[in-house]
């Protein structure tokens, strides 16, 4: 394993449990207790982005998914337009964040609009309005090239530097976006690792990914998968304290 700063990254074993989705409008959800009982154990569904978006299906999926004992998160897509504290307290308006909540900060480059994509400085300043106003810190969604601030997407953007094992990035949980058969941590948590890792995106029945069987899951038209660090118990822990327990 390579010392923290060298800009390197080191390839974990692969382990953990495969429970957790994250799904957003772009989803057609059509039975939420069919998701529970294919066994995945929790959803994370987009909230906002930027500082004036809000996703039109996060309010009331969070009372269908929540009523069949689904497990609650929120992340936010970051952007460059607005202020990285006025990002995090829209995001907390309308998340409505209770102490069961897992809270996401999605920190990647905007294919879209690349020239409105989120700089370090205001990712550091959307998780401290966070931790201020909730006493925890969200995970941190991200690939590993990017976090390293290498050039990454099809329009070969870059952060512009690395996330540093000091910044308050570096505190937060690791939500790792990689699809490769090993997944490489950035190197800010090579002495912490990922907590859930994003091996898929956009899975359906007619795509496999991480092996050669599909793993869609029934009541959702398509969905990314991600493995939680840990066994289940050690899942509804961490999540019932809101991203604080380990």
């Amino acid at each position: 394993m390579p010392a923290p700063g060298s800009g390197e990254s080191y390839r974990p074993a692969v382990e953990g449990l495969d429970a957790v989705i994250d799904i957003s409008h772009n989803v057609t959800v059509s039975d939420f207790r069919a998701v529970r009982r294919s066994g995945i154990l929790g959803v994370i569904h987009k909230c906002t982005e930027g500082g004036d978006w809000i996703d039109p299906s996060y309010s009331s999926r969070r009372n269908q998914a929540e009523q069949t004992g689904l497990l609650w998160g929120a992340y936010h897509f970051g952007t460059r337009q607005y202020s990285g504290s006025d990002q995090a307290m829209a995001f907390l308006a309308i998340a409505r964040p209770g102490p069961q909540t897992l809270l996401a900060l999605d920190l990647e480059p905007n294919e879209r609009n690349p020239r409105n994509t989120m700089q370090v400085a205001q990712a550091e300043a959307f998780v401290q309005v966070v931790y201020q106003q909730t006493g925890r810190l969200p995970l941190l969604y991200s690939h590993p090239a990017w976090a390293n601030g290498e050039r990454f997407g099809k329009h070969r953007l870059s952060l512009g530097q690395a996330v540093s094992p000091s910044s308050v990035l570096a505190r937060c949980d690791l939500w790792l976006a990689d699809y490769r058969e090993q997944p490489e941590v950035p190197y800010a948590w090579a002495n912490k690792g990922w907590r859930l890792w994003q091996y898929v995106a956009d899975e359906t029945e007619a795509d496999a990914a991480y092996g050669s069987t599909p793993r869609a899951i029934p009541g959702i038209s398509h969905c990314d998968r991600n493995l939680f660090k840990g066994d289940e118990a050690t899942l509804y822990r961490y999540w019932r304290s809101g991203g604080r327990a380990t």
